[in-house]
């Protein structure tokens, strides 16, 4: 297959107070290919957002380059960017223009006139299921609406590269499930190559012919959901939700020594759940094998430690539980 997007050795620091450097990205080679989804993972602080405005031209990079479509974003940044469409999460539009007159602005800022420009935004109201509303003002569109707007001004030039940001945040379930089935339809019957980033790991899950994920400034995995849930192998993973007390290092070890099956215990307090909120429970993720099993021991072993144990639910490897064996994050955090 033919790539679209190549980064080379792809570094990114910024100069401390203290007359040091932080390494935003490290040495980043990343190849996506033509025409498929890619989803890039990682919890806050990881150097997604910074690597992604490194391959838009946003930011120069420290060292290294991103080709895309053969064109170096570092040395021919106009040809480069202009096979790019960048949805950003936050809505970008003139609310007290209609749908149609937000489109047709933003088309003739990619150089689009007359008849073409006309004939391209027909196309891109058709695609965003909105010709019915298309001269109705932004300002009284629901989110989803907006957001999907918002989408089709991205779309207007054709790009070969289309990076989306978190594009379903904040909307009603049936706005999501609309964009969800535009992501894919863009791929499927545009061939176009999609760079997706999001919170919602499910989204990952049904969207991604492949998946990246970068921790510290690196891609620490990268494959198919096929082959990163391999990572993990055959383990369970059992997902506790509990009160507000301490679970101590002492105890998770006592879990994996006592439970044979047990691999990994991950810890999350209440703080980390919801901020400074200390009344929200906490959670304690248990990977093991055969987790229903398994599971008879382990809540023996939290109620004899005194951990008040509110929920549980068992679950089977997934995207999910590859992220968390490899950050001992979750998404979110």
């Amino acid at each position: 297959m033919e790539f679209l997007v190549q980064t080379q050795n792809l570094s990114k620091s910024y100069p401390r107070a203290d007359g040091g450097t932080v390494d935003a990205v490290k040495n980043v080679n990343l190849e996506i290919y033509k025409g498929e989804i890619f989803s890039l993972l990682g919890p806050n602080g990881a150097g997604k957002t910074t690597m992604i405005a490194m391959i838009s031209g946003l930011i120069p990079p420290t060292t290294g380059d991103a080709i895309i479509g053969g064109y170096s974003i570092t040395k021919q940044p106009l040809k480069a960017k202009q096979l790019i469409g960048y949805i950003p999460q936050e809505i970008a539009l003139y609310p007290e223009l209609n749908a149609r007159q937000n489109l047709r602005f933003f088309g003739q800022l990619y150089g689009l006139r007359g008849k073409e420009l006309d004939q391209r935004v027909d196309e891109v109201l058709e695609l965003i299921d909105l010709t019915d509303r298309q001269k109705d003002r932004v300002e009284n569109f629901s989110g989803g609406m907006k957001r999907r707007v918002n989408i089709g001004a991205g779309l207007l030039h054709k790009p070969q590269l289309i990076y989306m940001d978190e594009p379903t945040v904040g909307i009603d379930p049936q706005s999501r499930r609309r964009i969800l089935d535009t992501v894919k339809l863009l791929r499927d019957e545009q061939g176009a190559t999609i760079l997706y980033t999001t919170h919602l790991m499910e989204e990952a899950q049904e969207l991604s012919d492949r998946v990246g994920i970068m921790d510290h400034g690196e891609i620490i995995a990268l494959g198919t959901q096929d082959e990163l849930t391999q990572r993990v192998g055959e383990d369970d993973r059992l997902e506790f939700q509990i009160g507000a007390q301490a679970v101590s290092d002492a105890l998770m070890a006592r879990l994996q020594h006592e439970v044979a099956t047990v691999t990994r215990v991950l810890y999350t307090p209440p703080e980390a759940v919801n901020g400074s909120d200390q009344s929200t429970p906490a959670h304690l993720t248990i990977f093991a094998g055969r987790g229903r099993t398994a599971l008879p021991g382990l809540i023996h072993g939290l109620s004899e430690a005194g951990v008040e144990i509110q929920a549980v639910e068992v679950r089977e490897p997934d995207l999910e539980a590859v992220f968390l064996a490899l950050t001992g994050r979750a998404l979110r955090d």
